[in-house]
């Protein structure tokens, strides 16, 4: 495992020279906009860290040219994408519940500068602490009316090269709505800094309306208490709802197996709670080799996709490397568009957050003994039970207070990217040397990534605990 570089007091390696709020070219009327409650869950920043290299000696444009074409793209992004441009309030009437205020207050925009090379930074697909330094992270101090929900910094290199990175309120959008928006954002501003006339509209307009569409698509509303009675074992009468969400059950007998275990194993991963980021990078042939493994050598007979495989695989490299009893609950958990999930399907161009976690548990002793094949049956069976109904028990029993979870090293969750490429946003050249995500709130999780340089391979960036690190790396790469 290569050394992280060692770069000092990073507070005087990057240096901010301009700090300027965005608002919208065209202004939209104020108004308050219904959240979800799958946009409440996670109201913190999301960043993304894009890499452009300078080639060649050249110089893509000067600094100036650079944030001003940026500043003039968000501008325009910020028209159409208005509610981004707003700021999150508590509803005293409604329990304090999130809701997204579109009052035109703007986005941040940061220019900085670092006599660092984007080469001394070695694999950009590696984690390091020093991209914590190419974000800007607003100061928080409770009041949500103040935390603008888009901030970006423009950090210029050494070399002549650029980094821009991004940080997105999750309660705006979801994966596949944040690269909509970026998309849009890019190509705006990559317009501007070639001096082109004609600006680019999106192929389709974005819909922001998410409260009643997503709460409201079920025809009534969700019985009260579906979401209690999923983390109850006692004899009351059930509410008749056919669906529970198994994610939320799953996570619930996580809780109680860790609140049950060893007072020496909890101390143990709350003493380590310092989980060491570590990206692997799969081959598409080594992934068509996994394929093979599950079919029996026969493509056609168990035909599996490339995220079904890999989760699979890593799911087992991680229960091994953990080393936990055999009858101990472990889980894998992995996010699923639920936009053609529920009836009628949500519209296109939907905005807001729209995906559910699905779930499969098994025993320690399960995961290990079964085949890649029987585990990607298992990621099937949960994935194809995120129906409307589904849906609607997850949204219910995540209605609730947001709470921090305990250290829960059985648990494998899955972000899946691999649909979404970012690294071919084109803020400043047609795609980014890398585009890196930061460290999650939930920082155990595994981010599934396209590989710029394969486009049948896969990056997986996971967060482990530094005594299952050496484990896991070799049952993952030797697949034994």
């Amino acid at each position: 495992m290569a050394t992280e570089p060692d770069f000092g007091d990073y507070s005087r390696v990057v240096s901010i020279t301009k700090t300027a709020s965005v608002f919208p070219k065209v202004l939209h009327p104020p108004k308050i906009l219904s959240l979800s409650n799958l946009d409440r869950q996670c109201p913190v920043h999301m960043y993304l860290v894009f890499f452009y290299e300078h080639e060649n000696n050249n110089l893509f444009i000067d600094r100036d040219s650079v944030f001003r074409g940026l500043k003039c793209g968000l501008e325009e992004a910020l028209s159409v994408w208005y509610p981004a441009a707003g700021r999150l309030t508590l509803n005293p009437s409604d329990g304090n519940k999130l809701n997204l205020w579109c009052n035109n207050k703007g986005a941040i925009l940061v220019e900085a500068e670092t006599q660092v090379e984007i080469s001394e930074l070695g694999d950009l697909s590696q984690y390091n602490d020093f991209l914590e330094k190419l974000v800007y992270k607003p100061v928080f101090d409770g009041d949500f009316s103040q935390m603008p929900l888009v901030v970006a910094q423009v950090t210029k290199f050494g070399c002549g090269g650029y980094s821009i990175g991004i940080g997105i309120s999750h309660s705006l959008f979801d994966g596949p709505a944040a690269y909509d928006f970026m998309r849009a954002w890019a190509s705006n501003s990559a317009v501007i800094m070639k001096q082109h006339k004609a600006l680019e509209l999106p192929n389709k307009l974005p819909v922001h309306d998410r409260g009643t569409l997503l709460m409201g698509k079920f025809g009534h509303e969700a019985p009260k208490g579906v979401g209690a009675k999923l983390l109850q074992n006692g004899n009351d009468v059930v509410p008749l709802v056919l669906t529970r969400a198994a994610a939320v059950d799953h996570l619930y007998q996580l809780i109680m197996q860790a609140a049950a275990a060893s007072s020496d194993r909890i101390k143990l991963d709350q003493i380590e709670n310092n989980y060491v980021h570590k990206t692997f990078h799969l081959s598409g042939a080594l992934i068509e080799s996994l394929k093979r493994e599950v079919s029996g050598g026969d493509m056609g007979g168990f035909p599996c996709s490339s995220f079904e495989v890999v989760a699979a695989h890593l799911w087992k490299a991680k229960t091994k490397a953990l080393g936990a009893r055999k009858e101990t609950t472990v889980c894998l958990q992995f996010a699923v568009d639920a936009r053609n999930k529920v009836e009628p399907p949500l519209p296109e161009g939907f905005s807001g957050n729209a995906f559910v976690l699905a779930s499969v548990a098994l025993t320690v002793g399960q995961v290990e003994q079964a085949t890649h094949k029987a585990i990607v049956e298992k990621i099937r069976e949960a994935k194809n039970s995120v129906t409307s109904n589904y849906v609607k028990a997850y949204m219910e029993a995540v209605a609730g207070p947001q709470t921090s979870l305990p250290p829960l090293t059985e648990l494998t969750l899955i972000s899946d990217w691999t649909r979404i490429p970012f690294h071919k946003l084109g803020f400043l050249q047609e795609a980014a040397a890398y585009a890196s995500p930061l460290v999650s709130p939930i920082p155990q999780v595994a981010y599934f990534m396209q590989n710029p340089r394969d486009n049948r391979g896969i990056d997986m960036r996971v967060g482990l605990l530094p005594h299952y690190l050496s484990a896991f790396t070799r049952y993952f790469l030797t697949n034994k």
